[in-house]
């Protein structure tokens, strides 16, 4: 049996894949904590804490195509325009031709603020999480050009360029990843 062990893009989620010679078994591993976390890009709510007020219009400039370098291959993200109260995306990590894992998910208008949601699934479309369970990411806080959610920022530094801070918790270490993306024209 093979074990890698690599961190989700989107989610930050850290997880095991284990490999056999006819099954493949993937297991999430749900590694960040509830309560005040933060780190140098990316920040948590605190225990009760609300989400701000926010509409999708404050985080439309992420729509779009883009692609940057991550865990020795290539990352791409497609997000929808808003549209029915959400913008859509999909996400691909492809390693030597071959994709590891897809997320599927949207950001979300929730009553008067957002939340980032996704799933993932591995190259065959077979799910990871339980059919009814999704990631979720609360909103934390606005900036002109930079939403963090909980765990995850997302910052527009030009037109073509979007950086993506991922805060990894693994065996009692935290990370954060940068994903720094390339607008695909």
């Amino acid at each position: 049996m093979s074990t890698s062990n690599l961190p989700c893009p989107i989610s930050g989620q850290g997880r095991i894949i284990r490999t056999k010679t006819h099954m493949k078994t993937t297991v999430l591993l749900f590694l960040f904590t509830v309560g005040l976390v933060s780190a140098q890009e990316t920040l948590q709510l605190s225990e009760g804490q609300a989400s701000p007020p926010a509409n999708l219009s404050d985080v439309a400039w992420i729509a779009g195509h883009w692609q940057g370098e991550a865990f020795g291959g290539t990352a791409e993200e497609i997000w929808s325009a808003p549209l029915g109260n959400s913008m859509m995306f999909v996400f691909r990590l492809v390693n030597d031709g071959m994709v590891s894992f897809y997320e599927s998910g949207h950001i979300q208008q929730l009553d008067d603020s957002l939340i980032l949601q996704l799933k993932h699934f591995d190259g065959n479309l077979m799910g990871w999480e339980e059919r009814d369970d999704t990631i979720d990411f609360k909103l934390v806080k606005l900036e002109p050009n930079k939403v963090f959610f909980e765990g995850l920022t997302m910052e527009k530094i030009s037109d073509d360029q979007m950086n993506v801070w991922v805060l990894i918790e693994e065996n009692g270490n935290s990370e954060e990843i940068l994903f720094a993306y390339e607008r695909v024209k």
